[in-house]
Formats: C-alpha cells, sequence, structure tokens
C-alpha cells in the first residue's frame, strides 16, 4: 500500500500537479463535464487532482448498474474476482473509470477559474473592488493619456469623461434607486492616428484587464471563425481567469467597420450584419456563457457565465469613404446662388467631425448597434507637427528607444530637425499615420545599429536631412575629437 501512494506522489510531481497556495485561489473543476465548482456544487475530490461532480458520478454509477461500459467486467464483488479471465484484483472490486486515477493529468491552468469572493475575505483580498476615492478625474486621467499620445485632445477629453463616468457607476458608492447607463465608445478615424494605442495607454492607466480584438474574425454563430462571446473570453484571460474583476474591464474591438452591412449581396451577411446582431446583447449588458481558457465553445472546454453589465466596450474603425457620405449630407442643397453652399467648403476642414447616426447607418451600420454606443467621437489626421511630435515628446517615443540602445554603447544619438521633418515627409507619403514611422526609421538607423558597435571611438551620431534622402551620411563625432562626416555609405541600405 506504501508503494502505491509512493506512485501516486512521484506521478503528481511528473504531472506538476501538486498543491500550493496559489492553487487555492482558483476553482476545482469537473474533470468529466468540465464544469467548475460554482456551477456543480460540491465536488468529489479523488486522488491527485481529480475532481467529480455528483451528476457525472451518478451517470457513472448508472452505467454501471445496466454493463454499458464497453469492456468493463461484470463482476462486482468485493473480492475482485473476474469470472471472465479469473485473474484477481488486489485491492478488491474494480476501477469504476476504467483506469489508473493515479495517472490523471491536472486541469490546465489556463481552464481554471479563479474562487470568487466573500464576505470573509481580508481588506487585502478586496483590493480588487473599485472605489470611487480611488478613481482619478477626467483632468488626471487628461494629463497621464498626455505623457503618451500627443494631439487628439478632444478625443483625449472625451474618452476621459466617458471612462470617469463608466467606473463611477461600477463602484459600490452608485448603488441606489438610480441606475446609470453605460457609456459604451465609437472612435472614428484614419489608420494610424492612435486609437488602439489611446485604449491601450488607458487600461494601464485605470490598472484593469483590456481585451483588444479584431471584428474581422467574428462570424454568426455556427460559421468558421470566432464567435461574439470570444470577445469575452479574452477578456477572461486578461484578468487571468478572474470573473469578477473581468466584469469591470475594457474590450476593444478594433476594424468595427468591417462587420457593416453589405451592399448588394445575395448570400447571407454571416460577417456583417449577422455580428452586429449579436453584438447587440453583449454590448447592452447581458449574462453569457464563457467558454474559459479557448475562444471557441467545446465538450473539453468549462463554461463560465460572465455579466456585461458592468465592462466597458470601446470599438474603433477607420470607416474608409464615411467623409465622402459626410460631404453628401452637408453639401446638400448645393448650388448657384446668394444662399448656396460652395461645393470645396468641406475640403480643408475634418470632415469626419461632423458625423453622425444617419451617417453611420448609411456606412452599413444597423441603428440598433449605434444606439447601444452612445459616445461617438472621431480621431484627427496627423499632420507633419503632430508625427514629429509623436517621434520626440512622448515618454516612449520612438527616438528615445533608439537613443537608449545607443547610450548602452556609449553613443549619444541627435536628429536635426530637418531630419525629423524629412522622416515625417515620408511617413505622410505612406499614408499609414503614425505606424509607418518605425518602418521608415528602422531603415536608415539599419546601417548605423550595425557599424557603430564595431568602432569604440565614436561619442556621437547626428542624423541628417541628407542621410533621410540617401545624399549624405550622418555626422559622427568622436570622444574628444571634432565632428566629420560618417563613412557609412550613402544611399545604403536605408
Amino acid at each position: 500500500m506504501d508503494d502505491k501512494n509512493n506512485n501516486f506522489d512521484n506521478n503528481d510531481k511528473n504531472n506538476d500537479i501538486i498543491k500550493n497556495d496559489d492553487d487555492n485561489n482558483y476553482e476545482d473543476i469537473c474533470y468529466m463535464c468540465r464544469r467548475p465548482e460554482s456551477q456543480t456544487g460540491r465536488l468529489l475530490k479523488m486522488a491527485g487532482s481529480f475532481c467529480v461532480c455528483a451528476d457525472c458520478m451518478q451517470k457513472t454509477f448508472n452505467l454501471m448498474n445496466t454493463g454499458d461500459i464497453p469492456g468493463f467486467p461484470m463482476d462486482m464483488s468485493p473480492t475482485g474476482k473476474n469470472n471472465d479471465k479469473g485473474n484477481d484484483n488486489p485491492n478488491g472490486g474494480f476501477n469504476p473509470f476504467g483506469f489508473n486515477i493515479g495517472y490523471i493529468g491536472d486541469i490546465p491552468k489556463s481552464q481554471r477559474l479563479k474562487k470568487k469572493h466573500t464576505e470573509s475575505d481580508t481588506p487585502e483580498d478586496e483590493a480588487h473592488v473599485l472605489d470611487f476615492r480611488r478613481l482619478p478625474p477626467p483632468h488626471k486621467i487628461k494629463e497621464s493619456l498626455d505623457e503618451y499620445v500627443i494631439g487628439q485632445e478632444k478625443a483625449k477629453k472625451v474618452i476621459s469623461v466617458a471612462v470617469y463616468n463608466h467606473y463611477k457607476r461600477v463602484t459600490k458608492d452608485a448603488v441606489g434607486d438610480i441606475e446609470i447607463g453605460k457609456s459604451n465608445m465609437l472612435m472614428i478615424g484614419p489608420t494610424g492616428c492612435g486609437k488602439t494605442y489611446l485604449v491601450q495607454t488607458l487600461a494601464r492607466i485605470l490598472n484593469v484587464p483590456l481585451a483588444i480584438t479584431d471584428a474581422t474574425s467574428l462570424t454568426e454563430a455556427g460559421y468558421i471563425g470566432d464567435d461574439v462571446e470570444s470577445v469575452l473570453s479574452k477578456l477572461l484571460m486578461a484578468a487571468d481567469n478572474d470573473v469578477e474583476r473581468a466584469e469591470t474591464g475594457i474590450v476593444f474591438i478594433d476594424e468595427i467597420d468591417k462587420i457593416a452591412k453589405k451592399k448588394n449581396t445575395t448570400s447571407r451577411d454571416v460577417s456583417g450584419e449577422s455580428v452586429q446582431q449579436g453584438l447587440l446583447r453583449i454590448l447592452e449588458g447581458a449574462e453569457v456563457q464563457v467558454p474559459v481558457g479557448a475562444t471557441s465553445k467545446n465538450a473539453m472546454v468549462p463554461m463560465t457565465t460572465i455579466n456585461t453589465k458592468n465592462i466597458l466596450f470601446i470599438c474603433g474603425g477607420a470607416f474608409p469613404e464615411l467623409d465622402k457620405i459626410i460631404k453628401k449630407r452637408l453639401l446638400t442643397g448645393s448650388g448657384i446662388g446668394f444662399n448656396s453652399i460652395l461645393s470645396d467648403k468641406y475640403d480643408e476642414e475634418d470632415v469626419l467631425s461632423h458625423v453622425n447616426n444617419e451617417d453611420l447607418r448609411e456606412f452599413g451600420m444597423i441603428p440598433e448597434f449605434i444606439g447601444r454606443l452612445p459616445v461617438i467621437y472621431t480621431l484627427s489626421g496627423l499632420d507633419r507637427d503632430m508625427l514629429v511630435k509623436i517621434m520626440s515628446e512622448p515618454k516612449n517615443a520612438i527616438l528615445k528607444q533608439y537613443q537608449k540602445l545607443l547610450a548602452l554603447d556609449d553613443v549619444e544619438l541627435f536628429f536635426d530637425n530637418d531630419a525629423l521633418e524629412a522622416i515625417a515627409d515620408k511617413a505622410l507619403e505612406k499614408q499609414t499615420g503614425a505606424r509607418g514611422l518605425r518602418s521608415i526609421i528602422e531603415e536608415f538607423m539599419l546601417d548605423i545599429m550595425y557599424e557603430i558597435p564595431k568602432d569604440r571611438s565614436i561619442g556621437r551620431v547626428t542624423i541628417t536631412r541628407d542621410y533621410i534622402e540617401s545624399k549624405g551620411g550622418p555626422r559622427i563625432e568622436l570622444h574628444g575629437a571634432s565632428p566629420l562626416i560618417s563613412p557609412i555609405s550613402e544611399g545604403g541600405s536605408h
């Protein structure tokens, strides 16, 4: 008997299923039906980490009584005598599961849920509860965003107020007779203007779980692709499978314009209007069955229930050609005469700032979907001055990153103002916004990052406009010497 226990212990070590203090924070899961203990009730704990719920145990006994288990011996006597083969079971009786329980692997940690907090928890355990007094006010949120995001003043102000009001309604201080509505948001702006980065920075400031997903992979339930519940699965993963923390998180659905209604289609619109309809219930606030540790539902994945009432949804998209729809509406009544509107009146303006629900409906968003996103705001495209500031001013500016890399080699890196303007002009030509800056800088920094470590006497490198435009090289200064023109080849790999 001692040898058997030793075998179990060794097997536990081999399968990494030894219990520790961290395991006590997670719910046990039925090995057969994959439901957590919060849904099944108390589980029967057996060898190792093997747990079975009462329903599955009863089903197993029912099968044993009818003899419907393939290959299962029929003799249930305590002596363990097998009438068919005549061999004895030294432990008496038979294993009702047909295999050695000691060799069962543990449920993956990615499929285990954290236990819900109770009234008996200590103050440290209640740190997940949002306290209104700990919430930064809107101006503090905007100040933090200003450190990382350049420009987009209106968008930062709108998102700061909306997030502040949303988390006020989530806190325990807001409980009362008056129920405050959700502040789900829709942000519209051209590619590379900072939509995703704005949301990432916001989640980092508030220290809440954030899930970023792409609407292009979503399809109607039953078709190839991700179901709409997959966005909540990603949020649950970001919250370390803590349901209560996930229920106060942020979900950012990018490329939301890709699920617009398809025009002139004869087939079922499974990735357009159907996805919008599937998202309605989640955006409004409902209890949704979500797979744990996976983005799709199947028999071997445990399920849990998430209430989306307090989850903040932010949708973003570029909405190409929406400006034409807006301009068409604004120019209604244009013609010749004193009261006519000139056709070029809005050419120099940010036309997207005039967007309304009518324009979004014409673009292909259904009215029910728009109604669940009450906060709509736009981000302006980036001009040359904004691109120059983006490269140098934020905390994590790309130029500061390269300066830190070269500083590790005892080399100072500088950029002429003309060089920064040349980089901004190249980015404007690519029409990829701030996203195109890194590819441009990576291109001309390749030779510098390759050549500089060869010569330890180099003390300073200055990037010039001529080097960016492939007309010359950077200025290089040696330690304690006068500047000279770089021997790095003109018009090299950059």
